[in-house]
């Protein structure tokens, strides 16, 4: 699919219909101290089996790609779940 890099829409800081550039989310890191992540590596540790069944297949093809919104205005940065699509493509609009 593609997808404008520059759409205007509602900015809820500003409260007015801005031009927000559009970025693609992506994750970062996952923090090794976080709680959860200790508490699944101490789970993991050992000679048990793994904390959850390995998955044989997978139930889904595609990611729900989320797209990042910044406001041209005053910068606020708002994501907007989008759906399960297989490939993204960010495009100049031509007017």
């Amino acid at each position: 699919m593609r997808v404008p890099r520059v759409i205007r829409t509602y900015c809820p800081r500003c409260g007015t219909h801005v031009e927000h550039s559009v970025t693609m989310y992506k994750h970062g890191r996952r923090r090794a101290l976080a709680e959860g992540e200790r508490r699944y590596r101490r789970k993991q540790e050992g000679y048990g089996s793994k904390r959850k069944p390995e998955q044989k297949r997978f139930a889904k093809v595609t990611k729900k790609v989320v797209l990042k919104l910044k406001c041209g205005k005053c910068g606020y940065i708002q994501h907007r779940e989008g759906v399960r699509l297989k490939k993204v493509e960010l495009v100049e609009v031509v007017k």
